[in-house]
């Protein structure tokens, strides 16, 4: 291994590409910790040109690139051996060793990884750049969980000095989009589809496309449709299924126009996963929900959760029967089902004695004195005022013979009907609440 390179002191080996070794490295100007990548010079004069040129290419794409989620260029140079570019040092695992190790991260880091990713390729996008690379092994988690995009080697520069022959495919065959598969032209929606793969991947830790080998892998690419994330896993929110087949649509014209959209859904659903609050509208679901289904709608906050208990301080009370309701019988019934029957007795008292009332109305009454004078009176003239309604006399309750143990037998008292009558409707009323409590009894067992 090399002790330096450039002003740059090597510490260590980092890992390997195909265009050479990365190291790890100080800067002992300003003391700064760097990572350098190198591309081997030592190549027949064919592969120098091809790997030296992307390798320009590369410094070129990155130099223009100030984003916080794209890893920063810092210096370039070149040796007899090897060219290198001194690079933002990242200590973080790659996307694609969480996936191998099984340490998939939760779903909203997940959903919080890609956005990043899809922030920092609007910004290249803006810049006319196209990644066309976009996968697990490039996307750098950092602590903190801050994303950085590495690689661009093989980015299409406006004017790009890479020159290939028509059908040349470059990419990873897992991760490119269907036009980059059959050699059409692209666009930055190629890299869309391709963070859509990745993103599917991390959820689930399966790779929505694949095969025994590359022509198998590129052919499901273009031909098949993977499940959705939630036949993996079904704890998974419905709108990443909606997103996901977006991102993943074989025409372009079906997939989300700008990388920016697909950022704006995946932070919508994670604001959606951390608050559970009424969603915004999502570019991902196309068709609003039909109005037959509107009229279906039911309000669940109103509905009580089994067990649960009044809190102090709740505002919420329990909704009371109507006095009104339309049924003697029911409001019995559901007074009782509701330990409302306190509230209820009175009312339930009135309407018992009404219907248990079957006494006969006495001619010398105050009621059978107003009810005579009512059948016997002339009707008044129409030009004439109604006369004022007379008061009957007061009329001595009669005399009513009955034992009184208190007194003596055969000993006479004075007594109203309608005290008589109130003993009959107490009596009545006792019953019926002894009835009333036998039915709840039964009905509780």
């Amino acid at each position: 291994m090399i002790s330096t390179l450039g002003r740059y002191k090597i510490i260590g080996e980092i890992g390997q590409g195909a265009m050479g070794v990365v190291y790890k490295a100080v800067d002992p100007i300003i003391d700064r910790t760097v990572a350098i990548k190198t591309i081997n010079l030592n190549l027949s004069r064919q592969e120098l040109e091809e790997y030296e040129a992307r390798f320009q290419q590369e410094i070129k794409a990155a130099g223009r690139l100030n984003h916080p989620n794209i890893v920063t260029i810092y210096d370039v140079g070149k040796t007899d051996q090897v060219a290198y570019m001194a690079m933002e040092f990242l200590e973080g695992k790659e996307l694609k060793d969480m996936i191998a190790t099984g340490e998939l991260p939760s779903p909203g880091e997940v959903v919080d990884i890609i956005a990043q990713v899809a922030d920092g390729l609007w910004f290249a996008h803006q810049q006319d750049i196209v990644h066309r690379d976009v996968k697990p092994s490039n996307i750098m988690v950092m602590k903190g969980g801050v994303a950085k995009i590495t690689d661009f080697g093989i980015a299409r520069l406006p004017n790009s000095a890479v020159k290939t022959m028509t059908g040349l495919i470059l990419g990873s065959p897992r991760y490119m989009s269907p036009e980059q598969v059959i050699g059409k032209s692209i666009d930055s929606r190629s890299d869309i589809f391709s963070l859509g793969v990745v993103l599917y991947e991390a959820l689930t830790g399966v790779a929505p496309f694949d095969g025994d080998n590359v022509n198998a892998i590129m052919y499901a690419t273009v031909n098949t449709t993977p499940p959705p994330l939630s036949a993996h896993n079904r704890s998974m929110p419905p709108m990443l299924d909606l997103i996901v087949a977006k991102a993943m649509a074989k025409l372009l014209e079906d997939r989300y126009q700008t990388i920016k959209e697909l950022g704006d859904d995946l932070r919508e659903v994670r604001r959606q996963m951390d608050h559970s609050r009424p969603a915004a509208a999502i570019k991902a679901a196309t068709s609003p929900v039909p109005r037959s289904a509107e009229k279906f709608a039911v309000d669940t906050s109103t509905l009580p959760m089994e067990g649960a208990k009044p809190q102090e301080g709740d505002e919420s009370k329990a909704l009371s029967l109507a006095k009104t309701f339309d049924s003697f019988d029911a409001t019995l019934r559901l007074a009782a089902m509701t330990d409302q029957t306190s509230e209820f007795k009175e009312y339930i008292s009135e309407t018992q004695k009404m219907r248990a009332y079957r006494g006969k109305i006495e001619p010398g009454s105050p009621l059978g004195r107003q009810m005579a004078a009512t059948a016997t009176a002339e009707p008044p003239a129409k030009a004439a005022p109604k006369p004022a309604p007379v008061k009957p006399k007061p009329v001595a309750p009669p005399t009513v013979k009955f034992p009184n143990p208190s007194f003596g037998s055969g000993e006479e008292s004075t007594a109203d009907p309608r005290v008589t009558n109130m003993i009959a409707v107490g009596a009545i009323l006792v019953l019926t609440v002894a009835a009333l409590a036998l039915v709840v009894m039964l009905f509780l067992k």
